[in-house]
C-alpha cells in the first residue's frame, strides 16, 4: 500500500518498514519481558528503596548495587526481578495493532489488537468490582508499598482507549461494556482533592490520600471528558473538568510544569510533560476547549525550547531531579511522537523536530527491538515491553494511521 503524507514519504515508509521489523521481532521474543522497575520489584530491591527514602545517606549505599547495575550491567536485570506481562504495554500493543490494521489493511493486525484486549480482560485488578489495571509488581514509593495490582489512573486511560479503538472498528458491544465499566471506575475510585473553587486534583490510585501529580489528573480528565461524549453523561464532565482546570491552573509562567504540586517533586522531565500535553490536546479536540488550546500554545513554546539536546533530539530533564545515567530514553521519543503527530501542522518547530525524531537512528537493533536507553557510555538493549517498547510501536502506527487517513486510505 503506497501511503501518501505531509511528511515526505520516504520517511513514512521507513517508519512502515521499521514497525513490520518490530512486528516481527514481537512474534518471536513474546509478551513477557523486563521492565525499568525490575531492580527494584525484589523484597531486597523494595527494602532498599525503602530505606533511601527513608534515611537517604544509608539509602544511597543500600541502592548502590541498582543504580551501578542500570547504568553499566542493564542486562543485570534478570538478576533481580523476572519477566512479567504488563496491563499498560498490552494496551499500547492493542492501539498500535488497532492503527496498523486500519493504516495498512490486513485482518492479522486487527485480530492481534483483540488478543490484547482478551488478555487485558484476563488481568484487570482483583478486589475491584470495576475493570481497572495497575502494575504486575509491588511497587515502592516515598509512601509505603503500592500492593501488585493496585489501580493507577496512569494506567487505566491507555486501556480505555485501546477498548474504544477496537470498538470502533468492529462495534462489539463487549468492548463498550467494558469501557462503561472503566469510566465508572476513574469516576468513583479515585479521590479528588479541592485546590481552587473551580479546580480538583485526584489521587495516583484508589488508596492514596495525596494528590498533586499533574499528569494523573491529566489522564483523568482526559477520560473522563471521553467518556463524557462516548456515553452522554453530565457527572463525566463535571469531574473531568475540575480535573482540567487543576492542569491549567497547575502550569507555570514560562509554560512548563513540574511532576508535582507537592513542592517536592518539582522537577521538568520529557515524558511527563508530554503526558499532560498529550491530554489536553485530545481534550481540546474532543471540547474546544480554548483553555486547552492557550495552555497547549505555552506548553509547547517551553517544551521545544527546553526538552531538546543541542543535536535537537529528546533530552530527559529540564529540571533535574537527581543525577541520572543515562543521556536519552526510548520513552521520550515515544511520546514526542505522539504529541507532534496529535498537533501536526500547528506548530512549525515541532513538525521539524516529529521528522528528525522518526528516523530513529541508532535505536533500532538489527533484530527489529528498539534500545530502551542511551547510557553514558553504550546502551540499554534489554527490551522491556512497559519502557518503552510498546509507546514506541504505537506511536509509530499512529503516525501511520494519521498519515493514511490524511489521504483517505485508512482501512
Amino acid at each position: 500500500m503506497t501511503i501518501t503524507t505531509t511528511v515526505e514519504t520516504a520517511e513514512v515508509k521507513e517508519v512502515q518498514a521499521a514497525v513490520l521489523r518490530f512486528v516481527e521481532w514481537l512474534d518471536r521474543y513474546g509478551e513477557t519481558s523486563y521492565d525499568h522497575q525490575s531492580f527494584f520489584a525484589s523484597d531486597f530491591g523494595r527494602g532498599a528503596k525503602a530505606l533511601y527514602y527513608k534515611k537517604p545517606l544509608l539509602g544511597k549505599l543500600a541502592v548502590a548495587p541498582m543504580i551501578f547495575s542500570e547504568a553499566f550491567v542493564p542486562s543485570a536485570r534478570r538478576l533481580f526481578w523476572k519477566p512479567q506481562r504488563f496491563p499498560i504495554a498490552d494496551a499500547h500493543y492493542a492501539m498500535g495493532f488497532a492503527f496498523l490494521s486500519q493504516a495498512i489493511g490486513g485482518e492479522q493486525y486487527y485480530l492481534r489488537a483483540v488478543h490484547f484486549l482478551e488478555v487485558l480482560m484476563q488481568t484487570r485488578s482483583h478486589g475491584y468490582s470495576r475493570y481497572c489495571w495497575g502494575y504486575p509488581f509491588h511497587w515502592e514509593t516515598r509512601r509505603g508499598t503500592m500492593r501488585e495490582g493496585t489501580p493507577l489512573i496512569t494506567t487505566v486511560p491507555y486501556a480505555y482507549e485501546a477498548f474504544l479503538q477496537v470498538y470502533q472498528i468492529d462495534g462489539n458491544q463487549k468492548w463498550l461494556d467494558i469501557m462503561q465499566s472503566i469510566a465508572q471506575h476513574a469516576l468513583l475510585d479515585y479521590r479528588d482533592f479541592t485546590t481552587s473553587t473551580d479546580a480538583s486534583s485526584c489521587s495516583y490510585s484508589p488508596n492514596d490520600d495525596e494528590s498533586g501529580v499533574i499528569n494523573a489528573s491529566a489522564y483523568r480528565a482526559f477520560l473522563l471528558t471521553r467518556a463524557a461524549v462516548d456515553f452522554s453523561q453530565a457527572d463525566y464532565k463535571e469531574a473531568a473538568d475540575r480535573n482540567l482546570n487543576f492542569v491549567i491552573e497547575s502550569q507555570n509562567p514560562d509554560g512548563s510544569w513540574y511532576y508535582s504540586t507537592d513542592g517536592q517533586r518539582d522537577f521538568v522531565d520529557h515524558f511527563h510533560t508530554c503526558f499532560v500535553l498529550k491530554a489536553l490536546a485530545k481534550i481540546e479536540a474532543l471540547t474546544g476547549n480554548q483553555q486547552c488550546t492557550q495552555a497547549i500554545e505555552r506548553g509547547v513554546d517551553y517544551y521545544v525550547k527546553n526538552l531538546f539536546d543541542d543535536e535537537g533530539l529528546p533530552k530527559p530533564f529540564s529540571r533535574r531531579p537527581r543525577l541520572t545515567v543515562y543521556r536519552r530514553e526510548l520513552y521520550d521519543y515515544a511520546e514526542c511522537i505522539n504529541v507532534a503527530v496529535l498537533l501536526k501542522g500547528r506548530f512549525p518547530a515541532l513538525d521539524k523536530i516529529l521528522s528528525r525524531v522518526i528516523t530513529l537512528s541508532g535505536w533500532q537493533k538489527n533484530d527489529g527491538s528498539f534500545r530502551s536507553r542511551q547510557l553514558l557510555l553504550g546502551w540499554d538493549n534489554t527490551p522491556m515491553h512497559r519502557w518503552a517498547q510498546s509507546q514506541l510501536f504505537r506511536s509509530l502506527c499512529f503516525l501511520l494511521y494519521r498519515n493514511a487517513h490524511a489521504h483517505g486510505t485508512v482501512n
